[in-house]
């Protein structure tokens, strides 16, 4: 059963381009298929999460991040009474705008193109993914997704303001997106932190005495593990514990909208729309451990020598291909080059890069920089 203030598909604000109804497949249901059978949602196979595959290749990638992203994400929308399909979509589709080398090829890409008066939001790109990039219709250009996952895809995770951003002006900036995308950005978080926590942990950049010290609540489910199963192995403890800081988060998530969603009075998406903050939330009390869990992993795990040597060597990658392609626009494949009769030289370097996975981009740099199989950093 939806609750009342669901972003129903019977009343979806459609596509850019109208399509006749499938005959078992609802519109929502559409856009998540579409999304997974993307060239871009491929791709997020062999682009960083944490871990570049030149760390291992046993750990998180984009893909499998997002796959476990979309789990949580239906799991809590059932719970809620919103349109599981809807959230499955949007939590497909969240990262698929992502460039290589995760956040550091993020960083990289911004900072080049600030230097022409420019920025990079993996937000914006993706749905210039979907409603450009992708080419797989004979009807129009782009995947030809809904009104709703196309908002969802720019207010997940922030609200973009009108003035500042006037070609979003469609995607109604002055209200609040339905509650199946403001849970997007928390199921992501609730992901993202618990796997890296794993990955780290398995990767013995972060010792188990630390974490406990760390994070106060994965210490409190430790000592309860280890009463319950006291001769088992420590990685199976640490499974047990995680499971539970899991479950906690996702719990709170699901208890706290509801409550939150009760307080406000809203009764439909019109409500949740016109609601002067957005009310999908975790508790006051969860916030703390939220505070500590990202503290210790940005002050102990994200920024750690072991990742962060890695990190320069891919800032470099991005900043010199830039460099490279911008002022030699001729050695760009064919089709960018007329994109480049269009669009100013930067924009069109920009979406080559965010398109490549970690793997191609490094064929790319070894060409360039003279076969070359170590990274060549600038000084």
């Amino acid at each position: 059963m939806l609750s009342s203030y669901a972003a129903r598909v019977e009343q979806s604000r459609g596509r850019r381009h109208p399509e006749a109804p499938h005959p078992y497949r609802s519109e929502y249901q559409r856009d998540r298929d579409r999304v997974i059978h993307a060239r871009a949602f491929r791709r997020l196979t062999d682009k960083t999460q944490v871990f570049t595959r030149r760390y291992s290749d046993h750990f998180r990638n984009r893909l499998t991040h997002t796959i476990e992203c979309a789990q949580i994400s239906r799991t809590i929308a059932a719970q809620l009474g919103l349109e599981a399909d809807l959230v499955e979509a949007l939590a497909l589709v969240h990262d698929i705008g992502h460039p290589p080398f995760g956040h550091a090829g993020e960083k990289a890409l911004d900072a080049v193109m600030r230097e022409h008066g420019s920025f990079f939001d993996h937000n914006l790109h993706a749905l210039r993914i979907v409603e450009d990039f992708e080419q797989r219709y004979a009807a129009f250009r782009g995947l030809n997704l809904t009104f709703e996952v196309r908002e969802g895809i720019i207010k997940h995770s922030r609200d973009y303001g009108a003035q500042d951003y006037p070609q979003l002006a469609e995607y109604v900036l002055d209200l609040r997106p339905p509650l199946e995308a403001q849970l997007i950005d928390l199921t992501d978080e609730i992901a993202y932190n618990t796997a890296d926590l794993d990955d780290a942990y398995e990767a013995h950049i972060l010792r188990l005495e630390d974490i406990r010290a760390g994070v106060p609540l994965f210490d409190q489910y430790y000592r309860e593990v280890e009463r319950r199963y006291p001769d088992v192995r420590e990685k199976l403890k640490f499974n047990e514990t995680l499971k539970r800081l899991l479950n906690t988060l996702v719990s709170d998530l699901i208890e706290n909208t509801r409550r939150e969603c009760e307080r406000a009075g809203v009764s439909s998406l019109d409500d949740v729309r016109k609601h002067p903050k957005r009310l999908a939330s975790f508790s006051g009390e969860m916030g703390t451990t939220r505070g500590q869990l990202k503290e210790f992993l940005y002050s102990n795990f994200y920024y750690s020598e072991p990742l962060n040597s890695e990190k320069l060597q891919t800032e470099a990658v991005v900043t010199e291909l830039f460099e490279h392609w911008t002022a030699h626009p001729e050695s760009l494949p064919a089709s960018y080059q007329e994109q480049a009769e269009r669009e100013p030289i930067h924009r069109v370097v920009c979406d080559y890069i965010a398109g490549m996975t970690d793997s191609y981009i490094l064929q790319k740099y070894a060409v360039l920089s003279g076969g070359n199989e170590e990274f060549r950093v600038k000084n």
